[in-house]
């Protein structure tokens, strides 16, 4: 067990991939900071974090009488922190106790880092235009620096929506798409089965969302859309949903007194540097991993 922790802290590979994530972060920072973005600390433990629409195991602890969880996400923090600022972006570390079936998809761990950004009276395209300025602007700067194999793909990124993307390939769709593909590329108007109630719903059963693909079998990327603001809106979600509104109180009460409407993302940095290095898991992109059904310090 300790052996092969060890190993993995003097493997060359690892080493290199952390270092080029660095120089990520970094690029991302410096790109957004340029733009007037403001980066605020990531938020590890609240009453309120993304109920998600797949399977995760439950992280919770109890401190002095008060229930918290671990976040899987800062979706409802970074709605909130846009009542003090326009721009925003946190590097958040996200706990998503994992089934041990997404253990072989190579870009799964329990516990990663988004890049979260979330934009006051944005549309999900101003969204998609920035990450895809973001990320030419990250790959050019790191091809300067890095023998890196992802190349500097150009704009605007091809854009397919799911109704699409489902006729043609069925429920395997990203992983086919993704194979046959050779630049990044978005898929949009995401059904309301599929996410959260917290997308916006533009039309009946279909959401103001997007995923970000890599291309050459990488996968998803980065996930995103516009936000669900108004509380009646928001309410009508929950129970369509099938949620209880009495697990949601906190941030309905938020809801009642008025948040702005906004869009942003959630970009995985190990799944990122995986692509970037051309790794055959995101385990490789980190010097703690935790993977999925293994002992991990």
């Amino acid at each position: 067990m300790i052996d092969g922790i060890y190993s993995r802290l003097k493997n060359e590979q690892v080493r290199r991939a952390v270092e080029i994530q660095s120089a990520i972060r970094m690029e991302m920072k410096r790109f957004l900071h340029e733009r007037g973005f403001v980066e605020i600390p990531p938020v590890i433990i609240s009453p309120l974090t993304d109920p998600l629409r797949h399977e995760t195991y439950e992280a919770h602890i109890n401190y002095y009488g008060h229930r918290y969880s671990l976040t899987k996400s800062m979706i409802f923090h970074k709605q909130l922190a846009l009542l003090s600022l326009n721009k925003i972006f946190s590097f958040s570390p996200n706990i998503r106790l994992e089934p041990l079936e997404r253990r072989e998809t190579g870009r799964h761990l329990a516990e990663f880092t988004q890049l979260d950004l979330e934009i006051r009276d944005a549309t999900r395209e101003d969204v998609m235009s920035l990450v895809e300025d973001m990320l030419v602007h990250i790959l050019s700067s790191l091809r300067k620096k890095y023998d890196v194999e992802a190349g500097v793909p150009k704009k605007p990124f091809e854009r397919i929506t799911f109704a699409e993307v489902y006729r043609r390939y069925g429920e395997d769709f990203e992983t086919l798409l993704s194979k046959e593909k050779k630049e990044p590329f978005w898929i949009i108007d995401m059904p309301i089965h599929s996410r959260e109630f917290y997308d916006y719903e533009y039309k009946p059963g279909v959401l103001r969302d997007m995923d970000l693909i890599y291309p050459m079998g990488f996968g998803e990327a980065a996930s995103g859309g516009e936000r669900e603001h108004q509380y009646e809106r928001i309410v009508d979600r929950i129970r369509r949903g099938g949620y209880h509104l009495e697990d949601f109180s906190i941030y309905l009460e938020f809801a009642k007194r008025g948040l702005p409407s906004s869009a942003g993302i959630g970009i995985g940095i190990e799944r990122l540097t995986r692509y970037v290095c051309s790794l055959d898991s995101v385990e490789d992109a980190t010097l703690f991993p935790k993977v999925i059904g293994e002992f991990s310090i």
